[in-house]
């Protein structure tokens, strides 16, 4: 964390880009669930008991109400989604018959087109953490806010650019060398920090001068949807308070795997769909 914040920026997040309905598909059973990487990431710095809001676009139907309404009993704060002419993301996830899932569709809808405006990035200044998901032209977002002190973040399997970025969160499945590949092309590129998930051998991270590697924490995997969202929240959460490098891995390795014990990104009312 830089120096100088005051108490109000200590305590506030944002997460600014994507938000999705997951639509499971298991057999001739369809359930969704509200999702996103950058929603995940709101919600689950809410559940931690953080003050946090979430930037970004949905369409003006029921998927779009869904989003906010969910968003709100979670506790972030949506006075920054906006409504976009057009549908709200949708996502389908097949569950395969041993339990694996794949993404099968990806409809980003409205939130291809999202670019936020000036003034919404100058709200988001007052916090002092700034998450970026999916989000297109994220280069200019990356610049404005960093000018302006906050700690930015972002999810670089899914956002590209390295640029004025504190902290790149990259995901390399179980392949322990793309993740130190991935962690140095991060740091090349002009992020101070690099933290890479490699789901059941743990994460690692890199400055430019020392590596870390956590171990995975156990779970009794149900489903992994959002655990890399989980570890970025629980990371960020320690960072904000002053911790270590390796106790933000381990709190966000935590967080991670109590995201897989359940269906969907976090514990919520799902909807059966015929």
């Amino acid at each position: 964390m830089r120096e100088g914040e005051d108490q109000v920026r200590q305590s506030s997040f944002a997460a600014i880009g994507d938000n999705t309905i997951d639509e499971y598909v298991e057999g001739s059973e369809v359930r969704s669930y509200v999702g996103g990487n950058a929603v995940n990431v709101a919600v689950q710095l809410s559940r931690l008991g953080h003050g946090c809001r979430y930037a970004g676009a949905v369409g003006d139907d029921d998927r779009g109400r869904r989003i906010r309404s969910t968003l709100a009993t979670q506790g972030v704060r949506t006075d920054d989604v906006i409504l976009l002419p057009g549908h709200t993301s949708v996502s389908r996830v097949v569950v395969r018959p041993n339990g694996d899932r794949f993404f099968e569709s990806e409809d980003f809808g409205v939130c291809a087109d999202y670019r936020p405006q000036p003034e919404e990035l100058d709200r988001l200044s007052d916090c002092a953490v700034v998450h970026i998901g999916m989000l297109p032209d994220a280069g200019p977002v990356r610049q404005r806010l960093a000018a302006q002190g906050v700690v930015v973040s972002q999810d670089c399997a899914v956002t590209s650019g390295f640029d004025h970025l504190d902290v790149a969160f990259c995901s390399a499945g179980e392949d322990l060398d793309l993740a130190r590949r991935q962690a140095n092309e991060a740091v090349a590129g002009g992020a101070r920090l690099a933290v890479a998930t490699c789901g059941a051998e743990g994460s690692v991270a890199f400055d430019g001068r020392a590596w870390w590697r956590v171990a995975a924490s156990p779970a009794a995997v149900v489903d992994t949807t959002g655990a890399g969202d989980s570890y970025a929240a629980g990371f960020l959460s320690r960072l904000a308070s002053g911790a270590g490098i390796d106790e933000c891995m381990r709190f966000g390795a935590d967080v991670a795997a109590r995201t897989c014990e359940h269906l969907g990104s976090w514990p919520q009312e799902t909807l059966a769909i015929r």
